[in-house]
């Protein structure tokens, strides 16, 4: 069966695809939704590529729009307090005239006239899609419009803030507090905060210094859980006439830690090859595939940081997790000098999203493709 032509693939890496084609997270489905539906505002925190926002657009696809308006807004993008109201702008009115009515349309000119709204649809999806064109000096009064036109729906809504944290690095206005004052007025209206910089989302909502301290429900996601995701793999592979042991799935998911994304990204490509029966060495030279693809990316990174930083990074990838970075066994089998440098350049890494520490304080290397890369550099 191997090279048979095939029109679907399953194990999407770029966009959710409905039920069907989502793994498990029923737990945290219901309880993301048993939150909002009871008022509680939730910060949801996981590394990248675990799945944060296919969860949250998996939620949102599964609950009724007739009973709940739901927002998706990406900040990851934005770094100002223009770019936030022009995006969050763009798609609150985009979700509000799906399905399309004269009421809609005029409730959004009665109140976003002055925004100078332009409706068309995306040339490919044929999606509809707005712009808007924010007046200089005008940013506050049209974001506090934007949260009153919500707050007055006939039913509840629900807004998704995707890499939340990058509102602390905005510049020349107070961001937190300026959302804080505006949300803390709202009824209607429920959040999800969600982010994947573990240390900026926690010091955002656990210190007792920033507008947002313990405003939320606080919501850790991780990998999903293995026999979960065979099973889920399994079936579609099956569908497919392919097979894959449990065996031979374990030293996938083993490989990659579990995540998300890079398990999509392999089970794609193991899709796409057809073979009848997945073996290891199969998966190996797909992972070997994907490495040589991406090689030129991670050359690339490797030549923007130092040395030193290097390789501290290539010992937390050949250790795979780094418990101790202290320890003189660590220090001395990578010659890393002394831990005070250590210590300052993992904090460095930590910060370019090159290393990820984990709850218990032990390194690991973010992304795990680039990990496995530098492992046998």
């Amino acid at each position: 069966m191997k090279g048979k032509e095939n029109i679907f693939n399953p194990f999407s890496i770029t966009s959710y695809m409905g039920a069907e084609y989502f793994c498990d997270r029923i737990h945290e489905t219901e309880e993301l939704a048993g939150a909002l539906s009871n008022g509680r505002n939730v910060t949801l925190i996981s590394p990248r590529r675990v799945g944060k926002t296919g969860l949250i657009n998996h939620l949102f696809r599964s609950l009724d729009p007739n009973k709940v308006q739901c927002f998706y807004v990406d900040l990851y993008s934005t770094s100002n307090l223009q770019e936030f109201t022009k995006v969050f702008a763009q798609q609150v009115l985009t979700g509000r005239i799906t399905p399309f009515s004269e009421k809609v349309w005029s409730d959004i000119m009665h109140f976003f006239g002055a925004l100078r709204p332009v409706f068309g649809a995306d040339p490919i999806s044929g999606m509809p899609q707005c712009t808007v064109d924010i007046q200089p000096q005008r940013e506050e009064w049209t974001l506090q419009q934007i949260f009153a036109w919500l707050e007055k729906s006939e039913t509840p809504c629900y807004v998704a803030f995707d890499e939340f944290q990058t509102i602390a690095e905005y510049k020349n206005v107070k961001m937190e507090a300026l959302l804080r004052s505006y949300i803390q007025q709202l009824h209607n209206v429920h959040f999800i905060f969600a982010g994947s910089k573990k240390h900026i989302m926690t010091e955002m909502f656990s210190s007792a210094k920033r507008p947002f301290y313990r405003s939320t429900q606080i919501m850790h996601i991780g990998v999903i859980d293995e026999h979960a995701y065979y099973t889920f793999s399994a079936k579609h592979l099956a569908a497919h006439g392919q097979h894959i042991s449990e065996e031979t799935f374990h030293e996938l998911y083993t490989l990659v830690d579990g995540y998300t994304w890079n398990m999509q990204s392999l089970l794609n490509r193991l899709y796409q090859n057809g073979e009848e029966q997945i073996e290891y060495n199969t998966v190996l030279h797909t992972l070997d595939q994907v490495l040589q693809e991406e090689m030129p990316s991670y050359q690339m990174i490797c030549r923007l940081i130092t040395d030193t930083q290097l390789r501290v990074l290539r010992a937390v990838a050949k250790e795979g997790v780094v418990k101790e970075p202290g320890s003189n066994v660590f220090l001395q089998k990578y010659q890393l000098g002394a831990y005070s440098t250590v210590r300052s350049v993992l904090l460095t890494l930590v910060e370019k999203e090159l290393v990820y520490q984990n709850d218990n304080g032990s390194y690991m290397v973010y992304e795990k493709f680039f990990g496995l890369w530098l492992k046998n550099l």
